[in-house]
């Protein structure tokens, strides 16, 4: 029997600076009105909740960005710090952010 050992991912710390990535270009698609990410291979379309986060990855640290969507949301910090963690690690995945 074998047995694969997985490593979790590095979590994205609180002094991370997320940034959208060269070639990346957050924008309004003006066919739909909506919010997507536009890059050379082809195009994302955002949730709310994304936009909302990529729309402050403009030198914060993550820590500032669950600051301010916890004071315009009337939300509670430590429950959205998990949500930006994932979408964050989601759109670094895919290459569409850089962590610095």
């Amino acid at each position: 029997m074998r047995f694969i050992m997985l490593m979790a991912a590095n979590p994205i710390s609180d002094a991370t600076q997320p940034r959208i990535a060269k070639g990346v270009r957050l924008q309004v698609d003006s066919a739909t009105g909506k919010t997507v990410l536009l890059f050379p291979e082809g195009i994302v379309e955002l949730n709310e909740t994304a936009q909302e986060i990529l729309s402050r990855c403009d030198g914060r640290t993550l820590s500032e960005i669950v600051s301010d969507l916890a004071e315009e949301y009337d939300a509670d910090p430590a429950t959205l710090v998990a949500d930006v963690r994932e979408t964050l690690a989601d759109l670094q995945q895919r290459k569409l952010i850089e962590l610095t």
